[in-house]
């Protein structure tokens, strides 16, 4: 699956516009809304606890509000993160981003793995769900193994990072989860991602989803201030 780019603003779409960190406040969220809705982004990607405002601020947009479970650490009971799955899909979420259980994996609890993912994946019924890998933590054979299940089980997308670990998405690890899940399965690069170049690397090795909070810096072709997601 390769994806020719031209300049920056055709990343627009690929990209959810995302404010995870805990200070965010709710003028935070209506800007984010607005740069969204500006530029053209995929999504925004905010803390459920900010649907019902971000459903209000991009009413009659196509911007999509994508949402996050499990996050950051991704060690919940499966039942607690269905129930949050489906309490922020009733609240307006169109995309979920659950992160995987990173002990379970450690502990080669693969049933156990699966499980976890199978049981938030029916609570998305028809909406998009992205699992959070959390690549930094993992082997090359935990990141293929994992990346299995989720082509098994048919989820949207697989996803490097939550970009509050000790590391975020890679070329190779975009490369090696695209070659993994084949061309059926999304793949999303987050984490660190806060330039130009630097996303269009992502959308070369595979990607066809990137999460960053630097979208306007990567779609104007400058470098984004600071780090993180």
């Amino acid at each position: 699956m390769t994806i020719k780019i031209n300049n920056p603003q055709e990343i627009a779409q690929f990209i959810d516009h995302t404010a995870l960190t805990a200070e965010k406040t709710e003028q935070d969220i209506i800007k984010l809304c607005e740069e969204a809705k500006a530029h053209h982004f995929w999504s925004v990607c905010i803390n459920s606890g900010f649907i019902p405002l971000a459903k209000k601020e991009l009413a009659g947009s196509d911007v999509k509000i994508c949402t996050v479970v499990g996050f950051p650490l991704g060690a919940n009971l499966p039942s607690v993160k269905a129930f949050e799955a489906k309490a922020a899909i009733e609240a307006g979420a169109d995309e979920v981003d659950m992160v995987i259980n990173v002990g379970l994996i450690k502990s080669h609890q693969w049933d156990a793995v699966r499980d976890d993912i199978h049981a938030v994946l029916e609570a998305c019924g028809r909406k998009t769900l992205k699992v959070i890998l959390e690549t930094c933590l993992l082997t090359k054979e935990e990141i293929v193994h994992a990346c299995e299940i989720c082509k098994g089980l048919g989820v949207g997308f697989v996803k490097t990072s939550t970009g509050f670990n000790k590391g975020g998405a890679t070329v190779e690890d975009i490369a090696l989860m695209r070659k993994t899940v084949g061309e059926n399965v999304g793949v999303k690069a987050s984490g660190g991602i806060r330039d130009t170049q630097t996303a269009m690397a992502m959308i070369e090795a595979g990607a066809n989803r990137i999460g960053a909070s630097a979208g306007i810096a990567i779609i104007s072709g400058k470098i984004a201030e600071g780090n993180g997601y």
